[in-house]
């Protein structure tokens, strides 16, 4: 596709800070796309190490590079970019990620062919230290990714494209850097905004020490349990009956009634949803006892969205 003469279709927006192994090869990865129609906002966000000369030594007139010469943080780099885009829609990649050559092209599709507000996609995690790959295992469905919310952040951030008004409308929060991502998806599902994944692995998701993520596991995890209980507590659902692990019995008695709840607020969850939210509930390494804790999983997951159907479908 040709590039356009006056505003880019699409912004991609790439925050960066002392990845100076990595950040090459994510530029590059972008600047390669098939599809032309786009700026690329490269932010150093006060970097120490070689990042920001590796930065500079591309040259491209799609290329926009902004150097801060101190750390502002993650959120604020993200909300910068925001503001500085000129596309239709967004595109994230982080600056240690990789984006597949087709990525903007087919995720464009998706998005416009699905009137989506926003969606991430299918992707490939690369340990860089045992060099290993695994497939990621996405919800697809606006309701399931609704759905799973209540459990984890069923988008990955660097693989996200939306509409510019939506990130322009409900900004990253201040606070919450490394878990900035989940806060939004709440905060943009409770807007109303439809959400997807494109089943299909369009960009390598790299896992490596320096990671924010990696280094303020704690901090993230207060973020997360906080505002999932604001989430489900929004959707007007009991927050003491919300996933975490329980002895059997009271798992059964606590299990179903918030599957019942939520499949009854959105309409439309899959048995697989159900069956991921649902082991939340349940120990993980029972040994022995595995085979019937999944079977337990999948008899419970299988009556919540056969009779949650049933019951919406009449309604």
């Amino acid at each position: 596709m040709a590039q356009s003469a006056s505003k880019p279709l699409i912004s991609v927006l790439m925050p960066a800070f002392n990845v100076e192994h990595y950040v090459g090869p994510a530029i590059e990865s972008v600047l390669k796309q098939s599809f032309t129609d786009f700026e690329l906002i490269v932010l150093d966000d006060g970097s120490s190490d070689g990042t920001a000369k590796i930065i500079d030594t591309y040259s491209d007139s799609r290329l926009t590079k902004i150097f801060l010469t101190e750390n502002e943080g993650l959120v604020n780099a993200r909300n910068t970019l925001v503001g500085m885009a000129r596309g239709e829609y967004i595109a994230f990649l982080d600056s240690d990620d990789l984006a597949d050559p087709n990525r903007l092209e087919l995720q464009l599709k998706y998005l416009q062919k699905n009137q989506l507000d926003l969606c991430g996609t299918d992707h490939l995690v690369l340990n860089q230290s045992s060099g290993k790959i695994k497939h990621s295992k996405q919800s697809h469905s606006d309701a399931d990714i609704r759905a799973m919310i209540t459990v984890c952040s069923p988008l990955c951030n660097p693989s996200v494209m939306g509409r510019t008004d939506v990130f322009k409308r409900v900004a990253y929060l201040p606070g919450n850097d490394a878990a900035e991502d989940y806060v939004m998806w709440v905060n943009l599902a409770l807007a109303g905004c439809k959400f997807g994944n494109v089943p299909i692995n369009l960009i390598t998701y790299r896992v490596h020490q320096q990671q924010i993520s990696k280094v303020q596991n704690t901090k993230v995890n207060n973020i997360f349990e906080e505002r999932r209980k604001y989430y489900i507590k929004a959707l007007g659902i009991n927050e003491n009956i919300l996933p975490r692990k329980l002895s059997w019995l009271d798992r059964l008695k606590i299990g179903p009634r918030f599957l019942f709840d939520l499949n009854k607020i959105i309409p439309g969850i899959s048995f697989g949803a159900n069956y991921q939210i649902y082991s939340r509930y349940q120990f993980r390494g029972n040994g022995l006892w595995t085979p019937l804790t999944r079977l337990e999983r999948a008899l419970v997951a299988a009556f919540v969205t056969i009779f949650s159907r049933f019951t919406n479908a009449i309604r």
